[in-house]
């Protein structure tokens, strides 16, 4: 493990994006991050509003923060491992006093605990409801959403609540269509826990159910508030699970970028691993997602033919998958 990880720092000194706490040189990709863009001044604006009191923590998590600049849409990606820990990342995004969680069976037991805590915590004012939904793809269907419709009319949520999308990305997809329809439009926030919802789904506002005659088929575009990558919600993640979400990584990178191709399969063993060391503070699969954010989602707002072609080899990670599992 040791020349792993002498191997992983290599790379990631010779990368060009250093994973650490955000710095005016990510102003290196001036598509996406902006310091002193519009985006940021209406984001300064809403925390100030939303939770006046409320200051950075002094020892934050946070890897990297990747600024999705969409205008007066736009959204900042926490990425990094623990940030659940850190409750003022997510409250400075919730919008009035009622939030609405979206989970289901699987995930519910391991982190709505505390994902409640670190929306309530110093913050009494706050109330959170929640509605757990049966997991899997099967369940991405009109029937189960209407069970969040029900869960928020009866809880008598108004235009000023927040829903959290808390899961992989059938309980994104299906939190942020709710969110873009309820009451015309609410805010809502995107937790993710599966490695690839972190790299694609939560990220581009892509929301949709699907029709008996096909996937994605009902849908919205939908900009959430945040995304909060907390990494270390991998560790429960199952192994065949991680290395799906790798090999579409790896897809995305024999498509359009070779050096990152080359970076992975450097890698390879500590990202399967979970490599991380609280000591150095290195995080690989932080790295990771961090790497594909920056070269894949620079221009998320619709669908682009770039990522188009991405989607022309989907059996690509199912054989990845079968080899490594």
């Amino acid at each position: 493990m040791a020349a792993t990880a002498s191997s992983f720092l290599a790379a990631a000194s010779a990368s060009c994006v250093a994973i650490s706490t955000p710095s005016p040189s990510r102003s290196s990709c001036p598509h996406l991050l902006r310091a002193n863009s519009p985006a940021t001044s209406l984001r300064s604006r809403l925390v100030s509003a939303a939770a006046p009191a409320m200051q950075p923590p002094v020892e934050s998590r946070v890897s990297t923060v990747v600024d999705v600049d969409l205008g007066d849409r736009s959204y900042p990606i926490y990425i990094g491992p623990g940030l659940l820990d850190e409750p003022d990342l997510l409250q400075r995004h919730v919008i009035g006093k009622r939030l609405l969680v979206v989970t289901n069976t699987t995930v519910a037991p391991l982190y709505l605990e505390k994902v409640t805590w670190a929306l309530t915590h110093d913050n009494p004012n706050v109330s959170v409801e929640s509605v757990i939904l049966p997991d899997g793809e099967k369940y991405k269907v009109m029937d189960t959403l209407m069970k969040v419709f029900h869960k928020a009319v009866e809880a008598r949520l108004d235009r000023r609540c927040t829903f959290v999308a808390l899961g992989g990305g059938v309980i994104g997809d299906m939190c942020g269509l709710a969110a873009s329809a309820f009451l015309r439009g609410v805010n809502f926030i995107q937790i993710p826990t599966s490695l690839m919802a972190q790299m694609d789904s939560s990220v581009g506002g892509k929301t949709a159910i699907n029709h008996p005659l096909g996937k994605n088929l009902i849908g919205t575009f939908y900009q959430p508030q945040c995304v909060l990558i907390d990494t270390e919600t991998l560790n429960t993640l199952p192994d065949r699970e991680l290395v799906s979400g790798i090999g579409e990584v790896v897809k995305l990178a024999l498509v359009r970028d070779a050096p990152f191709f080359e970076w992975q399969e450097k890698n390879m063993t500590a990202l399967l691993a979970r490599y991380y060391s609280a000591g150095s503070k290195v995080d690989i699969i932080s790295m990771l997602c961090h790497k594909t954010l920056l070269r894949f989602k620079k221009n998320i707002a619709r669908e682009s033919a770039a990522l188009d072609l991405l989607a022309r080899s989907p059996c690509f990670a199912t054989d990845l998958q079968i080899i490594y599992v």
